[in-house]
């Protein structure tokens, strides 16, 4: 059994401890440079004015690009210092840059997107703008693009089968999954990094478990980016936590979805990585009659705040009936019957509006149990993220043999 490296990543644990720290005191350092520039924002689930810097997850992704940018070297020690490199590994060098570059890009825009807060279409096009990279770099160093067939198919398509070109539009469409599901499971104080928090502590847990396994060097190669990631992001989670002193903004959805995409696609366990994303899953199904205009989606999906109790409740979205089209009011009709929707129909002065509330996760969870306060709304659905995760090793440990021969 070849031995893991240890110490390449005793020095990206000590590298991430220091970033932590830097994270954690860079933020407050920075926070009137932020509101003199006008990058702040209004706490809406507050009663308070006051001026919250935003885009702090472009503090965390610049401290994490330093801590990987000073480690490049690293693993690669023993081609500089030692006589035992037969060869330079190119191929993992050109995997560290690629993924590295990948990520760059979707912070740079991300940020691009706080400044100018372009629209949702053109959202959808930059991770795939900044996922080019990575795709290149797979198909340089592997440019495999057969798969193993689930049990339940393989007496129609066989054992393996090629997707071809069908494997990076997947691969591209994993990147786009990534970043938007973080950006719109979102709101609400400390969500956005408490979700990725506990991602990225799983994806770490499988890596680790995996070591010993066949494909130890990608999981070494994830772990490069998982511990600095996860211990920058712990820093922003104490200022993001309630009461929120900062907003993280779309830089760090951007940052934190594009960090697991690359993991997931050059560590080989995409459909593992895939598992741990659950709730932002089911939170993208049930969102999907608002996120393809099936039923008017307003700007701001958040809980509304009750001043009189100082607790959450459902926001909903309300709109003419005749606005909406057979296919929104089918919808509608079935997910009321389901009880998975509250509608309310001819509401107003001519009984002419329909109200639906907003078709997000956190809004169904104050649906099931009622308005409750932020920070309580905050630990439920960081609950439901860890239950999500042990729900994915259960899958991968255990239900997998239902699919694949391991």
């Amino acid at each position: 059994m070849v031995s893991v490296p240890v110490f390449p990543l005793l020095i990206s644990l000590c590298s991430s401890l220091v970033g932590f720290v830097a994270t954690l005191v860079l933020i407050p350092a920075f926070k009137e440079h932020f509101i003199a520039a006008r990058l702040f924002g209004i706490d809406l689930n507050k009663t308070s004015k006051q001026q919250i810097p935003e885009s702090q997850g472009v503090i965390s992704g610049a401290v994490f690009l330093i801590i990987l940018f000073c480690f490049i070297p690293i693993p690669f020690l023993s081609c500089f210092v030692e006589e035992r490199c037969i060869s330079f590994p190119y191929d993992e060098f050109v995997e560290l840059i690629g993924a590295l570059l990948a990520i760059c890009c979707m912070i740079f825009l991300g940020f691009a997107d706080d400044v100018l807060n372009l629209r949702w279409r053109v959202k959808l096009l930059l991770p795939t703008m900044a996922s080019l990279p990575l795709l290149m770099v797979y198909f340089t160093n592997f440019g495999n693009t057969t798969i193993v067939v689930p049990k339940p198919f393989r007496m129609l398509l066989g054992l393996h089968l090629d997707l071809g070109i069908l494997y990076y539009v997947y691969m591209g469409m994993l990147a786009v999954f990534c970043t938007n599901a973080i950006n719109i499971l979102a709101g609400i104080n400390g969500l956005e990094v408490g979700q990725s928090l506990v991602i990225s502590a799983s994806i770490i847990i499988f890596n680790t478990v995996e070591l010993n396994g066949e494909f130890r060097d990608d999981h070494i190669f994830s772990l490069y980016f998982m511990i600095p990631f996860f211990f920058t992001t712990l820093a922003l989670f104490y200022h993001n936590w309630y009461p929120s002193a900062v907003f993280v903004g779309d830089t760090f959805c951007y940052f934190a979805g594009m960090t697991f995409a690359v993991v997931g696609i050059l560590g080989h366990f995409s459909k593992t990585m895939l598992l741990f994303f659950i709730p932002q899953v089911l939170n993208f199904l049930y969102s999907v009659p608002q996120l393809f205009h099936l039923v008017p989606c307003p700007r701001h999906r958040i809980p509304r705040l009750n001043p009189s109790t100082g607790k959450l409740e459902m926001s909903y979205s309300k709109f003419k009936t005749k606005d909406l089209s057979k296919l929104g009011s089918f919808v509608l009709q079935v997910a009321k019957k389901l009880h998975v929707v509250e509608v309310r129909q001819e509401i107003g002065e001519n009984e002419e509006y329909t109200e639906c509330n907003n078709l997000t996760l956190i809004n169904f969870i104050l649906k099931l149990v009622g308005p409750k306060h932020e920070r309580t709304l905050t630990i439920l659905l960081l609950l439901i993220q860890i239950l999500g995760s042990a729900v994915a090793f259960l899958i991968r440990y255990l239900l997998v043999r239902l699919f694949y021969d391991v």
